[in-house]
């Protein structure tokens, strides 16, 4: 065999052999490896029953001290329930509260206030909703909210018994069907329970245009009042203030020998009729009780109706219903200058107005009082309609001259009183409060 074959047959012998001793090492590695993934297995289902074995343990444990605990039978399953889908009360679907639609209703006499409102009890503006109301007759009459205020007002309409409804928009659902309401033929003198829906702050008003009322005792006074204190045996010493007396410390006008306050609570306005709160109410009701002073409440009126007269009541008693009031809740029947919305009203009108403002004080359990000048009591309302409520008689002269019964007299408007910075109203009331 010559030398190149040679080569040849011992590359090709060197070759075989490689070739043998990889697939062996080779074999041997795959083997290696199955045998540590089996051992691996076997750990892991080793590990996996131990653990399984230990839960279970711990669950009989805790299964003997369930039934243990609370006496219950072994062989009766302790979590039955849960598999009970009665036992669960359902799942309660989370409503969206400014979705949601309630309505209140109101009458008074031949009249409904309808205000809307959503889930968190405000009133749902920028909508232009619509009232359907029915009788007995079946016959639908439809009323849009206009303004889209969320509040619809509807007079005249004929007394007895009502279903309404409201519509305009789909994305808001009615808690309930249908309303029943009933519309009253008479005044009754009662509360209206949501009338803080027609109340207003100054910033939603032009309180220029609206607070407006004209002190008529000053245009009559003689010039021959007194500005100090007053102090009769047989009287008390009070005041009364409004936003125009701005901060006052109650502390100082307790100290100064103030027995009462009378404090003004609001106004309607003399041009659009708006219910409006006094800015300075709030505080000097809270500061004056805290102050030892006893407080009654006063409300400047421009009610044209009974109606508006029992409105102007319930705003008043929603104000005072947290604090303690002694005196008496008085409206405040003056004029606005002449372009006031009841300035012309005539004397009938205007006595019962006074009338139905305080039989609706009254009826709440509150004293009811007309405040009035001397030209006014005599030429614009009939005092002897009013006898059962508390007069206040406003004239600024040194002795009072009226004829007629009263039980306060405010006899000038430019006293001073110490934590007072302004010009201050002074009184005296002939009733111990």
């Amino acid at each position: 065999m010559d030398s190149r074959v040679k080569r040849q047959v011992i590359a090709c012998a060197i070759t075989m052999i490689a070739l043998i001793v990889a697939v062996v090492v080779g074999a041997d590695k795959i083997k290696t490896q199955r045998e540590n993934e089996r051992r691996a297995a076997r750990e892991a289902a080793e590990e996996e029953r131990v653990r399984k074995e230990a839960e279970e343990a711990e669950k009989e444990a805790l299964k003997d001290s369930v039934y243990t605990l609370y006496s219950l039978d072994p062989h009766r399953d302790y979590k039955a329930f849960l598999k009970d889908d009665l036992f669960f009360d359902p799942e309660v679907k989370q409503e969206d509260p400014r979705k949601e639609m309630s309505v209140f209703v109101s009458s008074i006499m031949r009249d409904l206030r309808v205000n809307i409102v959503n889930g968190f009890g405000q009133l749902i503006s920028g909508d232009e909703l619509t009232v359907s109301v029915w009788g007995s007759d079946g016959v639908i009459h439809k009323y849009k909210d206009a303004d889209k205020d969320g509040s619809v007002y509807i007079a005249p309409i004929d007394p007895g018994d009502y279903e309404l409804s409201i519509s305009g928009n789909d994305a808001y659902e009615m808690e309930e069907g249908p309303v029943h309401v009933r519309v009253k033929d008479q005044v009754d003198y009662t509360v209206i329970n949501d009338i803080s829906y027609m109340i207003k702050t100054e910033d939603e008003i032009d309180a220029t245009v609206e607070d407006t009322a004209v002190n008529e005792a000053e245009q009559d006074a003689d010039g021959t009042e007194k500005n100090e204190k007053l102090k009769p045996e047989d009287a008390l010493f009070g005041i009364d203030v409004s936003k125009w007396n701005k901060e006052i410390d109650w502390n100082a006008v307790k100290a100064d020998g103030v027995d009462f306050a009378i404090i003004r609570c609001g106004y309607r306005g003399s041009k659009s009729g708006a219910l409006v709160e006094d800015p300075y109410f709030k505080k000097n009701i809270k500061e004056a009780t805290g102050a030892g002073v006893k407080v009654g409440i006063y409300f400047f009126t421009q009610a044209v109706n009974e109606v508006e007269a029992v409105e102007e009541a319930s705003m008043a008693l929603m104000l005072i219903k947290d604090y303690d009031v002694d005196l008496p809740v008085f409206i405040d029947t003056e004029g606005a200058g002449g372009a006031g919305r009841a300035d012309a009203l005539d004397k009938d009108m205007r006595t019962k107005v006074c009338d139905s403002f305080c039989k609706t004080v009254e009826n709440s359990g509150y004293k009811g009082g007309v405040y009035a000048s001397k030209n006014w009591l005599i030429n614009n309302i009939d005092p002897k309609e009013l006898k059962d409520h508390t007069i206040w008689l406003a004239q600024y002269s040194s002795k009072a001259t009226y004829d007629g019964d009263y039980d306060l007299w405010q006899y000038t408007s430019a006293g001073t009183i110490d934590g007072i910075g302004t010009r201050v109203d002074l009184n005296l009331s002939y009733r111990q409060y």
